[in-house]
């Protein structure tokens, strides 16, 4: 692997930038010569007050298996996806809007104490992908670039930290596709090293102006690279906007969610848990738009590959998102190598659905068992959301952290029983 420093000698200076663009270049370029930007001030979040006694009261309305417990893990604005540091000393997470936060438990709790913000020095631009590599390097993917940050579960305790763009800014998908819809990448590291990266189409239903653009650059599809950015193909095809992908211990095939097409009916279509057993698989959009359903911009059409279904059906509109494997040891064995994943929940729908997490077993042949709600209860009684989950994440004791944008929360969710 590259050293550090070979990484930062690729540093490119961006052209034509605004006076703010300009300021973030600038101090991206300080980093990258291992220089201080004189940015000394956190971004800090109070764990205290109204806003964490009212989630705790909510949390005691949640609905879990027997033997299980929720608590407020952290105040987090903005949270999305997360990725916990290999020593297991902070938590990243990700949001959809400029910033990346980093959440410590120090005294050892499990609970978050200390919440600040990432690289302060730094512009982010919808940094919700985050992921570590096993040896400790931070990728942070973002709406039109990635980033890498060594050591970031050490660095993060100054404001400079080393700051690598491994895809330059303006060069993950091309400039004139950027869009404000389906901008939330995420970002994980494969059995084989490679970063792979979720990229969503902008479009309810993809035009067929666009098919070819989409197939060739990787849009609406998922791609994969090496931890430098180099070797940069396509491995996922025909996919809407995937904001969830995992890789399965046992086999290391790759596992995601999809969201599925709008305005079709309160019914239709399902939405996706998917399973890609080989590169280069196409999983139906813009034929389908969801499971079997095929979209009506499409429909009197020929479909011209071969459709990989979902393994998994779920509501419609229940709006999939983030989803891991399960590898602990603390639950009980019935939830071994399966699926935690999170629903968002339904904007588009007559009777909303969703705000909850979802379990789907995983058979020893790789295949799929039966899905069920884990945890649900955000939807309240009213029919209003009182938290909209968004990722899960495994700590190393085995309970699992649940992100939750709407809230402005993580919780942790643990086995306390026999």
């Amino acid at each position: 692997m590259r050293t550090i420093k070979t990484y930062v000698s690729a540093l490119a200076v961006c052209a034509a930038m605004s006076p703010m663009a300009a300021v973030a270049q600038s101090n991206l370029e300080k980093l990258g010569a291992f220089q201080t930007t004189g940015v000394t001030d956190f971004t800090t979040i109070d764990q205290h007050g109204p806003a964490a006694d009212s989630i705790r009261e909510i949390l005691k309305g949640i609905n879990l298996p027997e033997g299980f417990e929720i608590e407020l893990y952290a105040l987090v604005p903005d949270a999305r996806h997360m990725a916990m540091a290999p020593q297991g000393t902070a938590l990243f997470v990700g949001t959809k809007k400029s910033k990346v936060w980093v959440v410590m438990d120090r005294d050892g709790d499990k609970v978050g104490d200390e919440v600040k913000d990432f690289a302060p020095s730094l512009e982010f631009d919808v940094p919700n992908g985050v992921a570590f590599s096993k040896d400790g390097f931070l990728f942070i993917a973002e709406r039109n670039r990635v980033m890498m940050y060594p050591a970031a579960e050490f660095f993060h305790e100054s404001p400079d930290v080393v700051a690598v763009p491994i895809v330059p800014q303006g060069t993950l998908i091309p400039v004139e596709e950027e869009s404000y819809n389906h901008t939330a990448r995420v970002v994980k590291l494969g059995p084989d090293d490679k970063l792979y990266i979720s990229l969503g189409q902008p479009f309810n239903v993809a035009p067929e102006e666009k098919i070819a653009l989409n197939e060739q650059t990787g849009i609406g599809g998922i791609i994969r690279m090496n931890r430098d950015g180099t070797d940069r193909e396509v491995y996922t095809y025909g996919v809407r906007n995937s904001v969830g992908h995992d890789f399965n211990p046992a086999n290391g095939e790759l596992w995601f969610t999809d969201n599925q097409v709008d305005g079709m009916g309160d019914g239709i279509p399902p939405g996706e848990l998917n399973r890609q057993t080989e590169k280069g698989q196409h999983f139906g959009h813009p034929y389908y738009g969801g499971g079997s359903v095929r979209t009506n911009e499409y429909a009197g059409q020929d479909v011209p590959v071969d459709v990989v279904m979902p393994v998994v059906e779920m509501d419609a509109h229940a709006a999939d998102l983030g989803m891991t494997f399960y590898n602990g040891k603390s639950f009980p064995a019935k939830y071994k190598g399966g699926v935690f994943s999170a629903q968002h929940g339904s904007w588009n729908r007559t009777d909303p659905v969703g705000a909850r997490v979802m379990f789907t077993a995983v058979n020893e042949d790789g295949t799929a068992g039966a899905t069920e709600v884990f945890a649900d209860g955000w939807l309240n009684a009213d029919q209003e959301y009182d938290g909209r989950p968004v990722d899960v994440a495994q700590m190393k004791d085995g309970s699992i952290l649940v992100s939750d944008d709407f809230a402005n929360a993580i919780y942790r969710i643990s086995y306390v029983g026999q």
